[in-house]
């Protein structure tokens, strides 16, 4: 949900002034994220940003044991409550506050050495809730995170593709990800790793009717393991979008031969299919074959 910001504009830039003169950073070095005025992706943030400055307000109370419970503890931190930038900072190291709960508008330079330059696609599975979900391989994953092409603004609906609406959802940092999850013990995974990867982005529904979309962002773009629903779907979907882009996972030949008659029929414009063969050498040095999905993209004709 989007609120009105604790910070003004000119008090953001007297801010962004205020601590690249007391740090001797550039300001073109210094990410800014203002988490005052909507929940953001602030954990993916600093784990890819070395310097970012943050404008927060008491909406996030347990904001410091929070990013020491996501391992960014040595994180060093400059510190400031109020709305203007006066007086003196305080300087530390996140994990010297994980008891310190914020009370009301406040801004801190947070300072991350260990940052990668940029996120890296391909999450190993070992990273994701241990649940009821069998997640596709992160070589696989990179090449669907791939094909869709996101954009950091994008709203992108996402069904039964948990471990796809986690890399979305930290590339599309700005965007909306709507998660459709069927099978009840399929959405608790979901809430773990939208827990676990401190994503705010993401919306979980249990199916695309017309009531379960009618309050979410229109989605521009959607990624589909296809099933039985997949019609259903479909047919949903360009109801409330006529010009939505479709890319869509299955291991299963019939539910291909079915994808491509429904494309047929709703005019859909089949742009790519492609089949991924994977390998893996195991503890035995023999070479073991994956599961070998089928990836289509499509789009309306207009």
């Amino acid at each position: 949900m989007t609120k009105k910001s604790s910070f003004t504009n000119q008090q953001i830039l007297s801010w962004l002034d205020y601590f690249s003169k007391i740090s001797g950073l550039e300001v073109e070095k210094i990410k800014l994220i203002d988490i005052s005025q909507k929940k953001k992706n602030l954990i993916p943030t600093i784990e890819t940003h070395k310097r970012v400055l943050v404008f927060i307000d008491e909406g996030h109370p347990n904001f410091f044991f929070e990013l020491w419970e996501s391992g960014l503890g040595d994180c060093n931190l400059w510190f400031k409550t109020g709305l203007e930038p006066e007086g003196n900072v305080n300087i530390g190291k996140i994990s010297d506050r994980i008891d310190y709960e914020i009370t009301g508008p406040s801004v801190m330079l947070i300072i991350n050495q260990n940052a990668r330059s940029s996120y890296k696609i391909g999450l190993q599975n070992d990273n994701f809730s241990q649940g009821s979900v069998r997640y596709v391989a992160s070589e696989i994953r990179s090449v669907i995170i791939n094909k869709l092409h996101l954009d950091d603004q994008d709203t992108i609906c996402i069904i039964s593709g948990e471990s796809i609406a986690v890399e979305a959802a930290m590339i599309a940092n700005d965007g909306e990800i709507i998660a459709v999850e069927y099978n009840p013990h399929d959405r608790y995974s979901m809430e773990e790793n939208i827990n676990k990867f401190g994503l705010h982005n993401v919306t979980i529904t249990v199916d695309t009717s017309r009531e379960s979309l009618k309050n979410l962002p229109v989605p521009s773009l959607a990624f589909i393991v296809a099933t039985e629903r997949f019609e259903e779907e479909v047919n949903n979907l360009l109801k409330i979008n006529p010009r939505m882009k479709f890319v869509v996972y299955t291991l299963e030949l019939n539910i291909l031969s079915d994808i491509l008659s429904i494309f047929k029929k709703y005019n859909i414009k089949q742009e790519e299919v492609i089949q991924i063969s994977m390998s893996k050498l195991n503890s035995k040095n023999v070479f073991e074959a994956k599961p070998a999905p089928w990836i289509l993209s499509g789009s309306p004709e207009v």
